[in-house]
């Protein structure tokens, strides 16, 4: 029952936020309201202002949408979690995707009239873009505008917006929450689904939060973050990393003068150098696109090195492959879960073995030994808390905070040296968030030199024990996860304070 007899108002001019924890229903419900599941009982109404009365009551309408189509044609727009963009049409050509119009009689593509419309959507609402350029060639959050601008196009009164903030980086995301207030100055309605509670507490009008697939309550921004934890979850929450003090050991990791291409050709990675040792975990902290994916991708095998030394355990790795890489104890959480992390048409029970599918216990002479593999896939979804009905089920059937724990369940089943996490909690919600974090921690405590490579700087400096600010490829300074978050801030834009110093001399 993914969604039980769930009652939801949003009012006109509202950001109303969906609260709730990995699987809860939140994406199910958001589906049906947008036609692309249908529901099994119950109405969705809509209000819209009669066309002849603009300025009177707004005309209810009981709707049972078959397909996107229809909720678009009710007023309803929808921004998903992963884009629904085709990267080699432009951002005008995305925009008039299955809405095309004709010049007349000669039956060409309108182009014209879609660069305009853009144009005109992009101003009024501060939403700049360049409806020529290549939606391949835009960062996360310029895609994201444009998906917003196709549902505005669209003539939408009420906007979903699914796990908006999960790709973006800091600025991105302050940049976005200054679009749906724009929005909701004019009249629109959102609904906001997110994990991140202090977004929702900065942006929200009103909070439902939905768990294991009911409402549990209403309430307001008003309420505190543990407050909201608990509802979420239906416990208490550490909102905050409980560790003790490191006690480094030997180097597990030593980089040297690295340098990584991009697929453009560029210096990612522009002659970094870094050492993470046994018992401590170093922070990577950066506005992302500074090499950052990059350097975790070259330490795995993943990325190919123009010049430098990757040394783990104190072997020479430059040239490994990724198998020796995982082989010699490196565990490895992947930014993108969807591309890296899975295969999504696999079984959960077969991606929980990608890492050591051809050893024992779970082979024996190439031949897998499917009921230890059963066994393990149900150890790991109960200690991980998995929400699935079966280790049968594919990858692709869970919501995505519960891939992310597959992944992070398969990667901390085994003994590791180093383990690089790139974006480990992203889209999860904050108790699978609380037991991530307590799991990084005890590798760290066991022995093994982390690395946590995030665009959440809240995550690095309750994590790390260093904390390596990186920039344009390189690593511009080192600082303790105390320094005050505006001078990392500034590190992360690029600011050494030699700069400052050479300007005042």
């Amino acid at each position: 029952m993914a969604n039980d007899h769930i009652d939801l108002t949003v009012e006109p001019g509202e950001i109303h936020a969906l609260l709730g924890e990995n699987g809860a229903g939140k994406s199910t419900l958001m589906n049906m309201l947008y036609g692309l599941i249908t529901p099994d009982e119950g109405e969705i109404v809509i209000g819209r202002p009669d066309a002849a009365d603009p300025d009177g009551e707004l005309v209810d309408t009981v709707h049972r949408f078959q397909s996107p189509g229809d909720a678009l044609d009710a007023g309803l727009g929808m921004v998903h979690q992963h884009f629904m963009l085709v990267p080699v049409f432009t951002v005008a050509e995305n925009v008039i995707l299955g809405r095309e119009t004709s010049k007349g009689r000669t039956g060409l593509l309108d182009r014209d009239s879609a660069r305009a419309a853009v144009r005109e959507v992009s101003e009024r609402y501060g939403l700049w873009v360049d409806p020529d350029a290549l939606v391949e060639e835009l960062p996360v959050g310029v895609q994201q505008r444009v998906e917003i601008i196709k549902a505005l196009i669209s003539d939408c009164e009420l906007l979903i917006l699914d796990e908006p903030t999960a790709v973006l980086t800091p600025q991105e995301i302050n940049e976005l929450l200054d679009i749906m207030r724009q929005l909701r100055d004019d009249g629109k309605s959102i609904v906001f689904i997110s994990h991140k509670l202090k977004e929702v507490k900065a942006i929200a009008d009103r909070i439902t939060v939905i768990r294991r697939g009911k409402v549990v309550g209403e309430t307001s921004p008003t309420a505190s973050e543990s407050e909201l934890a608990a509802m979420m979850v239906g416990r208490d929450v550490r909102l905050t990393v409980e560790k003790e003090p490191a006690s480094p050991d030997t180097p597990v990791l030593e980089i040297s003068d690295l340098t990584v291409a991009d697929d453009r050709g560029t210096h990612a990675v522009d002659g970094l150098s870094l050492t993470v040792r046994s018992g401590e975990i170093v922070g990577v902290a950066g506005v992302q696109g500074n090499g950052q994916t990059e350097l975790a991708e070259a330490i795995m095998a993943l990325a190919p090195t123009i010049g430098g030394t990757i040394r783990i355990a104190g072997d020479d790795m430059a040239h490994a492959k990724t198998h020796e890489i995982i082989e010699a104890g490196v565990g490895y959480i992947p930014e993108d879960r969807s591309l890296d992390g899975l295969v999504r048409d696999f079984t959960i029970a077969e991606n929980l073995i990608l890492n050591r599918y051809n050893r024992p216990p779970y082979a024996r002479r190439g031949v897998l030994n499917a009921a230890e593999i059963q066994r393990r896939a149900a150890d790991n979804i109960e200690t991980f808390d998995v929400r699935t009905q079966s280790a049968d089920h594919t990858a692709a059937s869970l919501s995505g905070g519960n891939q992310q724990k597959v992944i992070v369940a398969r990667e901390f089943s085994r003994p590791l040296k180093l383990l690089i996490a790139a974006q480990p909690t992203r889209g999860v919600d904050v108790g699978a968030m609380e037991f991530i974090h307590s799991r990084i921690v005890a590798e760290r405590d066991s022995g093994a030199g982390v690395l946590v490579i995030s665009s959440e700087l809240d995550e690095v400096l309750a994590l790390a024990d260093r904390v390596a600010v990186m920039y344009d490829g390189k690593i511009i300074a080192e600082v303790s996860p105390d320094t005050p978050r505006d001078e990392i801030g500034l590190l992360m834009a690029g600011s050494t304070g030699d700069d400052e110093e050479a300007a005042g001399d």
